[in-house]
């Protein structure tokens, strides 16, 4: 489906001092990570200064967030800040943003809960205003309703995937495979010629060595409710060893046209392996 080339990220979202800051960025890119990047939920360090000291503790890899929650800026400011970031950052900077989907999160932050429509709009507006800087950073959309990919497809360089479905609760849960690969065939439909263009991003949740399927499965499934051969499908899940999971990147490439994929904080050293395998 594309030859684009791959890209791997970390997601990083475990409350650190500085210096445990420091080395998890630092071990990033000496694993060979393309990109290191930082979430907005409250309760973990702000996304700016935290970019910030993570342009000054490294060297070549790229810094993002995954993702700023649009509803918390006002958007001239945001892209005050990032373009700043930008800057100092020798252009590393790329910028992920969502419409917030945790009410609580919003009800810690004194910040109204609208409407999904009222969210999408003011991602929108945020859109618009950073696509107005100076240089501009590549910008990413993550979601997964409708009327995000809309937005996506029309505006973002990168459209991330994350694989999840909300529970009544307002939790998240992973998606079954039907859920991950509907979204992603919807996208396909939305970009019509901008298809080349945009870069599909995916977050990998697990990294598991060969065999471990069923053990998953009985610990997982009442949470994930998939059968076992549905979950080593997930395209949210590697099982196997590097070499068998670089192959199942390349299938994924070629299936699905997914080239950048994130893992999360706590399979960074596991999926280092599949890094080296893959190049």
């Amino acid at each position: 489906m594309t030859d684009r080339p791959f890209r791997f990220g970390v997601a990083l979202f475990t409350p650190s001092t500085r210096a445990e800051w420091v080395s998890k960025l630092r071990t990033a890119e000496e694993l060979g990570y393309d990109i290191v990047s930082i979430s907005d939920n409250l309760g973990l360090p702000a996304p700016v200064p935290t970019l910030l000291l993570a342009a000054e503790a490294t060297d070549r890899i790229r810094i993002g967030t995954l993702v700023l929650n649009a509803s918390f800026y006002r958007p001239a400011l945001l892209a005050r800040d990032l373009a700043t970031i930008n800057e100092y950052s020798g252009g590393r900077l790329e910028i992920g943003l969502g419409t917030g989907y945790d009410r609580a999160q919003f009800d810690i932050a004194g910040v109204p809960w609208a409407d999904a429509p009222q969210r999408v709009s003011q991602l929108a507006r945020t859109v618009e205003e950073l696509r107005g800087i100076e240089s501009r950073p590549p910008i990413l959309i993550a979601g997964r309703s409708d009327r995000v990919l809309r937005l996506a497809a029309a505006q973002a360089d990168i459209i991330a995937f994350p694989g999840t479905e909300k529970t009544r609760d307002s939790r998240r849960k992973l998606g079954g495979l039907n859920e991950v690969t509907g979204r992603i065939e919807c996208v396909h439909a939305l970009l019509g010629d901008r298809i080349d263009e945009a870069e599909l991003n995916i977050a990998i949740h697990r990294v598991l060595p060969p065999g471990t399927t069923h053990g998953v499965t009985d610990a997982w499934q009442n949470h994930l409710d998939l059968e076992p051969a549905e979950l080593a499908e997930l395209p949210t899940l590697l099982i196997g060893t590097p070499e068998e999971c670089a192959d199942i990147l390349r299938d994924r490439r070629k299936r699905y046209g997914l080239t950048y994929f994130t893992v999360l904080e706590p399979e960074m050293e596991a999926f280092a392996p599949i890094i080296e395998a893959v190049r």
